[in-house]
């Protein structure tokens, strides 16, 4: 018995933290797929069979239009972030203002970030690097990934030089080997909205019911919080 769940990256470390509970409840295990939220948004319409989503508001909100999602099942997990990341250890640099984190962005000899097309850090990142002017400058130096989680396990790995990384603040806070350095500038900010919805084809709608209840009930609320969801 088990849940099938499609969720974007940000909802990972949330997701295993109660994983345990979820199976000690209903006896099932959570078989989840995780990354960017357009190509899992992609994965569901063309056909994978899921009992959950957990993607951006928008995109349950198109998905539940389209038919797709439980009309009435959406939740909302909390608002994410996106953050600068650096390796444990290194120096942290000023990231405040958009001279410093352009300063830091050209210091770095590579730039982590997931998906530009279809993750949703990446795309805001893509914008935000042509709006600080230096685009071409950096591009040699720009390493996407598929999901944050993904950029950021790399960033971790990365042995010498100053590399830098930008996804949403939980993919951060849930990769060992990075540390978060802070939001991006207040002119640059994007906080998105995580929702959960029941896919309306879902085989195990109990254990989907079962899970959004643990997921968003008062007794989650300091996790979701310490794991990078905000208000």
């Amino acid at each position: 018995m088990k849940l099938t769940l499609l969720s974007g990256g940000a909802a990972n470390g949330l997701v295993s933290a109660l994983s345990s509970q979820f199976k000690a409840e209903t006896g099932a295990d959570i078989d989840g797929s995780f990354g960017a939220v357009g190509a899992q948004r992609d994965k569901l319409v063309a056909g994978a069979p899921a009992d959950m989503l957990i993607l951006t508001a928008a995109l349950i909100a198109e998905l539940t239009k389209a038919g797709h999602v439980v009309a009435g099942s959406a939740a909302d997990l909390g608002a994410v972030a996106t953050a600068v990341a650096v390796r444990a250890g290194d120096p942290v640099p000023a990231v405040g203002d958009a001279d410093a984190l352009r300063a830091a962005l050209r210091g770095a000899d590579g730039i982590y970030f997931p998906d530009p097309k279809l993750a949703t850090a990446g795309i805001h990142f893509a914008k935000v690097v042509e709006r600080l002017g230096i685009a071409g400058e950096v591009a040699p130096r720009l390493r996407p990934f598929p999901n944050g989680q993904a950029a950021m396990a790399a960033l971790a790995a990365r042995q010498g030089g100053r590399p830098i990384g930008c996804t949403q603040v939980t993919e951060i806070l849930n990769t060992r080997g990075v540390t978060l350095v802070g939001n991006l500038p207040a002119e640059f900010a994007l906080a998105t909205v995580y929702t959960l919805g029941i896919c309306a084809k879902a085989p195990s709608p109990d254990l989907a019911r079962r899970f959004a209840a643990i997921l968003t009930d008062e007794a989650s609320r300091n996790l979701r919080r310490k794991l990078g969801f905000g208000a």
